[in-house]
């Protein structure tokens, strides 16, 4: 738990570091370091039913060529 935490606390404070230095603004810095977290959580959900999804199609275990942009298309 306490990995969880303290990477948590790093992703917080890369997400203020570039948001404050793209525009010098504590107040976007905030917002990122708040919206960027909770979009990538929502989209790890997301990532996870579709790599289940793609474990279930190859239960052999044999990864087969994806494009990029199949996956994001289909």
């Amino acid at each position: 738990m306490t990995k969880t935490i303290t990477f948590a606390i790093l992703h917080f404070t890369v997400a203020f570091t570039v948001g404050y230095l793209l525009t010098g603004s504590a107040m976007v810095g905030g917002l990122l370091a708040v919206i960027e977290p909770a979009c990538n959580t929502v989209v790890f959900y997301f990532h996870e039913k579709a790599w289940k999804k793609f474990e279930e199609a190859n239960p052999q275990g044999h990864a087969k060529a994806v494009s990029f942009g199949w996956l994001h298309i289909h």
